[in-house]
């Protein structure tokens, strides 16, 4: 079912603006569905290992995806992307699925959660569907006009392995769309929820190199990842920036590499600021019980790109 936040105009529609906000309410009450099928095809996971520093080999020993083992934990982020036209793409190079109307065509990968079924795993050589849709769209910054208007878009995915009744993997992914008026300075945010230690860690430096190859895994466009003069003049960033759900995957992918047998049950994140191409980062993880990890990623500047944690089964 949608869960809308729609503001109501106490005038009727009659500005440019005010018609394009129109829109926007008429999209948000006409809810979309998509269902995309994909293979966890080998030669495609190998591709994603030798992407991560995790798994490419040089800090252990590499190892191939195997027919019929369990899928990796995230890894399925790689797969069930939408086959556009580049035509109809929009001018920055992201697909339309599940985006708002113009003006709002801005779109940043705000956060999300996903849940396993360990009993049910995704499963490497396996075919599955991925049923998506709209959970919640939420308006913010609309009735201050000292703030830029915001539409959070909240998607769910149910992915299923065929042959069976019951998801594998549930997910909650936040997309934030922002203006294309919308104001490009840039502030860090500050963040102060984070445990005072870590019980282990991963550093490693996203490169171009890396930030090509994921674009291409993932079939993903935006120039916000590829272009720097796109980055830098139209978005207000100070380079290129690495892609959300590569960051959320080295949270589980470090998590994974300190504690190979670790069984995850769920996962929440959320984006903080944006992880810049080429500046080193550290993975973080501590134990705050016996079932749940804290996660969280920072450059050498001290500035928090996102948070998360893990549920563990014991």
């Amino acid at each position: 079912m949608l869960k809308a936040a729609i503001k109501h105009f106490s005038r009727p529609y009659s500005t440019k603006s005010d018609l394009r906000f129109e829109a926007l309410d008429k999209w948000i009450s006409s809810p979309r569905q998509l269902v995309l099928s994909d293979t966890f095809h080998q030669e495609h996971l190998s591709d994603l290992y030798i992407t991560l520093p995790t798994r490419d080999g040089t800090r252990k020993p590499y190892l191939e995806p195997k027919e019929g083992a369990p899928l990796g934990f995230g890894h399925h982020l790689a797969f069930f992307h939408s086959r556009t036209p580049e035509s109809q793409l929009r001018e920055d190079g992201t697909d339309a699925d599940f985006c708002p109307p113009e003006p709002f065509t801005r779109r940043m990968w705000a956060g999300g959660k996903m849940t396993w079924d360990l009993e049910n795993p995704l499963i490497v050589g396996g075919k599955a569907n991925a049923n998506w849709s709209i959970g919640a769209v939420e308006k913010k910054g609309f009735d201050d006009p000292k703030k830029d208007p915001m539409v959070f878009v909240n998607q769910i995915i149910d992915i299923t392995l065929v042959g069976k009744k019951k998801p594998s993997v549930s997910e909650e992914r936040s997309h934030v769309y922002l203006s294309t008026a919308a104001d490009s300075k840039k502030s860090i945010r500050d963040v102060r929820d984070l445990p005072s230690s870590s019980d282990f860690s991963f550093r490693y430096k996203p490169s171009l190199t890396t930030l090509f190859r994921f674009s291409a895994l993932t079939f993903n466009g935006h120039y916000i990842h590829l272009d720097q003069e796109f980055a830098q003049k139209k978005e207000g960033y100070p380079e290129r920036l690495v892609h959300g759900p590569l960051t959320a995957m080295m949270l589980l992918e470090t998590t994974v590499f300190h504690h190979p047998s670790i069984q995850i049950t769920s996962f929440e994140y959320r984006a903080r600021n944006p992880v810049v191409v080429n500046r080193p980062t550290t993975i973080h993880g501590a134990w705050t019980d016996k079932n749940t990890v804290a996660l969280w990623c920072v450059d050498d500047d001290g500035i928090v790109g996102m948070t998360g944690a893990v549920q563990v089964m014991i």
